[in-house]
């Protein structure tokens, strides 16, 4: 691992570029230049150098980088020339679709436990990539985490939920949390968690999608009531919703 300060915008690339590299070894690309990547990447060149550069990669002028070299780099910065224990809490649809990826095994992410509430899914046995896992109840928590060392939770369970798991979690010993369900988590300042919200992305999606069809700016409702006129002006828009 480097010895520097890395942004936190560097490091939510490095997965990106680590990405695109092992694609290019196993295509059997020997060298990639700095151009070639950042636009399999989908960033600018400069970024990309800059990002590296955190790494103490610069590549070869003329030559560019060597991809499996700086696969290895981006890896070994990430954590991911190890394999990390996982724990999903919550083994409904979502959470039988995450432990179903292949993904996360090819990455270093091994999915150590299952963990559900529901008396009717405790104790049925789940297809895990090349394995089968049963699900254990939420007092076998602990001891998964002991036992197979796992250093990071999946919160996949409903939002009222959520933060009674995140805490057996983190007195488990975990410090690092996934958090699907659409809710904050109040948790120490040590612990690390990505929240991951698909509704709110949709939400983004729509608003740009929005403004897409209205260059001018104008906002049109969506689920528009009968009375409301896509030729309005927004004042007039609220009016008649408020008085609907």
């Amino acid at each position: 691992m480097s010895g520097r300060s890395i942004p936190d915008a560097t490091v939510a690339r490095l997965p990106v570029y680590h990405r695109v590299l092992v694609s290019l070894a196993e295509s059997g690309s020997h060298t990639v230049s700095s151009e070639e990547l950042a636009t399999a990447c989908g960033v600018t060149s400069a970024k990309l150098r800059k990002d590296l550069s955190y790494l103490g990669s610069y590549g070869t002028r003329g030559v560019g980088y060597d991809v499996q070299f700086l696969a290895y780099q981006i890896a070994r910065e990430l954590g991911l020339t190890s394999p990390w224990g996982v724990v999903v809490v919550g083994v409904g649809n979502l959470g039988r679709a995450l432990v179903s990826y292949r993904g996360f095994a090819s990455r270093g992410f091994q999915v150590v436990g299952l963990i559900d509430s529901h008396p009717d899914v405790v104790g049925t046995v789940v297809s895990v990539v090349d394995r089968q896992i049963t699900i254990q109840s939420l007092d076998s928590l602990s001891a998964i985490v002991a036992d197979n060392h796992a250093r990071i939770g999946v919160i996949t369970t409903p939002a009222d939920a959520a933060q009674e798991i995140a805490n057996r979690l983190v007195a488990a010993g975990v410090r690092s949390i996934v958090n699907f369900a659409p809710v904050v988590l109040n948790v120490a300042e040590d612990v690390e968690v990505r929240k991951v919200d698909l509704a709110v992305e949709l939400q983004v999606l729509a608003f740009h999608e929005q403004r897409r069809r209205q260059p001018d700016g104008t906002v049109v409702t969506r689920l528009e009531p009968p009375s409301v006129r896509a030729d309005q002006t927004p004042a007039e828009q609220a009016s008649e919703v408020m008085n609907a």
